[in-house]
């Protein structure tokens, strides 16, 4: 048996060749929104108006008797002829 020759065989060798194939997954990323209010105090002026009546006395009235009747007498003017003021003339 010399002209046939038994052969060898070896443990096979694997040769791996790597395809890619994409599979989408959905990534869910919640977004919440806050809608904040603040609150500021800020001054509102506020003003309040008054009215008030005031009587203002004008002086003698009509006839003018003691010390103011010689100052007026001689000032030229009679005691009786209307509104005389000392402070006001």
């Amino acid at each position: 048996m010399h002209g046939c020759v038994r052969p060898i065989c070896c443990p096979p060798q694997y040769c791996v060749q790597d395809f890619y194939t994409q599979r989408f997954v959905p990534v869910i990323h919640p977004i919440v929104t806050i809608n904040r209010q603040n609150i500021v105090d800020v001054p509102q002026h506020i003003y309040q108006r008054a009215e008030r009546t005031v009587v203002v006395n004008q002086g003698f009235q009509g006839q003018v008797q003691g010390q103011g009747a010689d100052f007026l007498a001689a000032q030229g003017t009679q005691g009786t002829q209307g509104f005389t003021n000392r402070l006001f003339r």
